[in-house]
C-alpha cells in the first residue's frame, strides 16, 4: 500500500489549522488553511512535501520559501479564472532514499517561514506564513491483536508474513513522542507534540467486471486515543486487508507505516 495518497489530500481536509499557520500581515486576508510539510513513507523509505492551501476564491496563488525563491506560482484561465480556486492540495514526487538521500532532500527545502499568497476575484490580496520544520515524528508501532506488522505485504515475493487473525480486529500503537531517530531535525528538542494520528484501511476487492477495487476506511483520531477497533461492515468486504498507521505533528509532518493482516476463514 504506497503512501495514502488519496486519502492525506481528503481527509486532511478536516482538520483545523494548526498552530503554525500564522497571519502574515493584518492588512491582508489570510488564508484559511494554509500548510506546508513533509510526509515520510518509513515503511518505503520515501520522503515528499505536500501542501493544503484553502481560503477566498482567487486567480493567481504563489508559494515561496524562507528565502523567498518561488517554489509555485499557480494562475487560474478562461472560465476557471471567472470562477475561481478555493482549495489546492499537492504532493511532490517520493523517489526512494536510494535515489534521493533524506539529507539532500532536506537540503532542498530549508526549514523556516514560508509565504503563500494570492489574488482573490475582486483583486484582494490573500497572505498566510507557515512554518516548514526538519522535525519529523517516529514512525507509529502498530499491532492488530497484538500482532507486530508484516514485513512483506505483497503475496508474490518471498517473505510474505501478512498476520491471520480473527473476532474483533483492533489496531493500536504505541504513542509517538519522541521525533524520528534518524531522519530530519528535531531541532532544539527531541520531543514532539502529536496534532492527530490517521488510520486507513484498505480491502482488497474485484468488481463483477474483473477491474481490481480498493474500499477505504480513513479515520483521523485525536493525539490521545491510539487504537481502533474495525468496524465489522467493513470488515466482511473481503477477507485480505492493508493498512496504515501515520503520525502527524502540529506543523504537519507526518510518518506513516504500513502492514497488512488476513482474516480467519470461519469455514
Amino acid at each position: 500500500m504506497k503512501s495514502r495518497k488519496f486519502c492525506t489530500s481528503a481527509a486532511i481536509v478536516a482538520v483545523t489549522a494548526s498552530p503554525a499557520l500564522l497571519v502574515a500581515d493584518d492588512e491582508e486576508t489570510p488564508f484559511a488553511v494554509a500548510e506546508i510539510f513533509f510526509e515520510l513513507n518509513n515503511t518505503d523509505g520515501d520522503l515528499g512535501i505536500h501542501s493544503l492551501i484553502d481560503g477566498e476564491p482567487w486567480k493567481r496563488l504563489t508559494i515561496e520559501d524562507k528565502n523567498e525563491r518561488t517554489l509555485l506560482n499557480a494562475r487560474v484561465k478562461g472560465r476557471l479564472r471567472r470562477q475561481g480556486l478555493t482549495e489546492i492540495f499537492f504532493e511532490s514526487a517520493e523517489p526512494q532514499f536510494d535515489d534521493l538521500a533524506p539529507a539532500t532532500f532536506f537540503r532542498r527545502f530549508p526549514a523556516g517561514t514560508y509565504e503563500v499568497e494570492g489574488i482573490t476575484l475582486d483583486g484582494e490580496e490573500l497572505e498566510s506564513e507557515t512554518e516548514l520544520t526538519h522535525a519529523m515524528p517516529a514512525p507509529p508501532n502498530p499491532t492488530v491483536n497484538g500482532t507486530a506488522v508484516a514485513m512483506q505485504c505483497d503475496d508474490e515475493e518471498p517473505g510474505y508474513d501478512a498476520p491471520t487473525v480473527e473476532g474483533d480486529v483492533v489496531i493500536a500503537w504505541d504513542p509517538v513522542a519522541r521525533t524520528h531517530a534518524s531522519l530530519g531535525n528535531p531541532q532544539d528538542s527531541p520531543d514532539i507534540s502529536i496534532f492527530n494520528y490517521q488510520l486507513v484501511v484498505e480491502a482488497e476487492l474485484e468488481t463483477p467486471n474483473g477491474e481490481e477495487f480498493a474500499s477505504v476506511l480513513s479515520v483521523i483520531l485525536p493525539p490521545g486515543v491510539t487504537a481502533m477497533t474495525v468496524p465489522e461492515e467493513f470488515l466482511t468486504q473481503s477477507d485480505t486487508f492493508k493498512y496504515e498507521v501515520l503520525a502527524r505533528e502540529v506543523s504537519w509532518n507526518q510518518t506513516a507505516i504500513e502492514s497488512c493482516f488476513l482474516l480467519q476463514d470461519d469455514e
